[in-house]
């Protein structure tokens, strides 16, 4: 798996005020929200949520050259708070200069803007993650890169989504913890700056065959003591409802082990008509990573953008059951686009086509 301020037309900024309930750096389209009571533990809380804007980001080009109907959806995205991804695509030598930058973008001026990234850095990682080990050299270069990307984010006000697809580092050979003890390394560096709050991806609950101790076996060999907590749902299309309930589980069977006090994050960005790996197995084949998109604002079980980045997870707005949303004040810190439904394959190029359907078809507009 591996976007510079535009003015909105007042059309979208209308619709981005509805859309969004935390207004991103510099936006036109809503004021600045402040913690409700009761929120203050939770690191998201309150404040502005940034949006980068700039080449960095691949959907953002696209929307500057938009006009029209066209630019209107695609705002849906461009000027939606994301974890942008950095990976080994970004050299040792050029992480630090890289986060600076999209730090300095996100963040427009205002130093307390929250400013979200996602990290991918992990080699080897997915299906080759459980066919060889890192070597010494990509386990120095994986080290000296993390200490980089830490030292350039520094006292930032950041939210951080840790190595997406985590479940692949149960996979290594011969049972090797290595993959996870990296994660950890990083885990621990990152969790030690002063306002950054880290959440190690752990898949969906579909993932962990709803079974919250797989979580819990590779939450706590990636060093889920050092950090806030955990994130849900990156690469896949459940619904938040099963997320949140599965997370607390987790939550739960953490506690058990000693390890009480963790919080979640929600991956929605592109959950809004959910379905799972063995739906969509059955019913679409294919490469899940490209799942087909859903064609009108009525179907269900496609890819559409799920409910917008916002803390304020228990919100009536998002028409989530009662239990769900007493589970969410209680255990999720956020729902957060780290995924990217509107790429080939989540990863990409960008795809117009996709990301107009991603964002015509929403049930959140």
């Amino acid at each position: 798996m591996s976007p510079r301020l535009s003015l909105l037309p007042a059309l979208v900024a209308a619709l981005l005020l509805a859309l969004l309930p935390v207004a991103p750096a510099g936006s036109t389209a809503a004021p600045a929200m402040t913690a409700a009571a009761g929120s203050d533990d939770n690191p998201l809380a309150g404040g502005t949520w940034g949006v980068y804007r700039g080449g960095a980001e691949m959907a953002w080009a696209p929307y500057e050259r938009a006009s029209g109907r066209k630019r209107e959806l695609l705002a849906m995205i461009a000027d939606a708070p994301k974890a942008k991804w950095f990976g080994d695509w970004i050299p040792d030598g050029a992480i630090g200069a890289k986060v600076k930058e999209y730090v300095a973008n996100a963040q427009a001026g205002d130093p307390d803007a929250l400013v979200q990234l996602t990290v991918f850095r992990m080699v080897p990682w997915e299906h080759e993650a459980c066919t060889r080990l890192p070597t010494k050299a990509e386990k120095t270069s994986y080290k000296r890169w993390i200490r980089r990307f830490a030292a350039a984010l520094g006292d930032t006000r950041a939210a951080v989504v840790l190595q997406p697809d985590g479940p692949f580092a149960l996979c290594a050979p011969r049972g090797s913890t290595e993959l996870s003890r990296l994660v950890g390394y990083a885990a621990r560096t990152l969790a030690a700056l002063p306002r950054t709050a880290v959440y190690i991806e752990v898949g969906s609950a579909g993932w962990n065959h709803l079974d919250p101790q797989l979580a819990v076996k590779q939450l706590v060999r990636a060093g889920i003591r050092k950090v806030r907590g955990f994130h849900l749902n990156t690469t896949h299309y459940e619904t938040t409802e099963r997320q949140v309930r599965f997370g607390a589980e987790v939550v739960a069977a953490l506690a058990a082990r000693g390890i009480a006090g963790k919080h979640f994050t929600v991956d929605t960005a592109q959950n809004g008509r959910g379905f799972t790996w063995e739906h969509n197995r059955k019913h679409h084949g294919g490469r899940f990573d490209n799942a087909p998109t859903c064609r009108t604002r009525q179907q269900t079980h496609c890819v559409t953008l799920g409910i917008p980045p916002t803390w304020r997870v228990a919100d009536e707005r998002w028409g989530l059951p009662d239990d769900v949303r007493r589970l969410a004040a209680q255990h999720v810190d956020g729902y957060l686009w780290a995924g990217r439904p509107w790429l080939r394959r989540q990863a990409k190029p960008f795809d117009l086509q996709r990301a107009l359907a991603v964002t015509r078809t929403t049930p959140y507009r």
